[in-house]
């Protein structure tokens, strides 16, 4: 059960969304929420992890690159799915300073099912230094569908700290999707801590430039 009151979620979407017309930024602001948890020690407390799907897309100008063989660059091309096949990855020769640049040119990395055992042997381990490893992508799936899927995708995870933040969002969307959205995520990250919200110190959302607003 949510903690969290309709009409919190309504003051706190409406003063992001006003904050973001007044001072409009020459980019599309995201839209984060933000934890603060307590009772953790993540010294000692089994750090938690957990992804799930928000039903609208937070990331939508996320870049995603297809390492592909030629039925899998078809399909991207037809869909502007930026893609590089064998020949260009292996063009790359090995070269860190190239795959350093490469990783960080793309949020997140697709990969044929042929390509993806060769890529560690052609590429060596930058992409995974980088934490980009490709997706594995089967030919019956729809580029575009897991495309979509990652970018409404986002992920909880626990680390040395007991603040998160995660993108739930961005300034183009309408109230009510970013309540959906916001709803969901809050109550997923509470089913994941080990005592639900006597784990909770507080929650914000913000927009990238914006004040934050106080949830909980």
């Amino acid at each position: 059960m949510s903690k969290i009151s309709r009409e919190t979620y309504n003051e706190s979407i409406a003063a992001v969304l006003k904050g973001s017309v007044e001072n409009k930024r020459k980019f599309q602001e995201t839209v984060e929420l933000q934890i603060t948890l307590k009772n953790y020690d993540p010294q000692k407390d089994k750090r938690f992890s957990g992804s799930i799907r928000l039903p609208h897309i937070p990331k939508p100008r996320m870049k995603i690159c297809i390492l592909g063989d030629a039925a899998h660059i078809e399909k991207a091309n037809a869909i502007s799915l930026p893609s590089m096949d064998v020949e260009a990855l292996k063009k790359l020769n090995k070269n860190k300073k190239l795959i350093r640049k490469l990783a960080k040119q793309y949020d997140t990395f697709f990969a044929s099912p042929a390509l993806i055992k060769q890529i560690p042997k052609i590429l060596g381990p930058g992409l995974n230094k980088a934490g980009k490893f490709p997706i594995l992508v089967n030919h019956e799936e729809s580029l575009q569908e897991k495309a979509d899927e990652v970018k409404a995708t986002i992920k909880f995870q626990m680390k040395k700290v007991l603040t998160l933040g995660v993108a739930v969002g961005h300034v183009a969307m309408t109230p009510e999707q970013l309540l959906q959205n916001i709803n969901q995520s809050v109550n997923f990250l509470v089913s994941l801590l080990k005592k639900n919200w006597q784990n909770v110190r507080s929650l914000t959302v913000k927009s990238t430039m914006g004040a934050p607003q106080r949830l909980y």
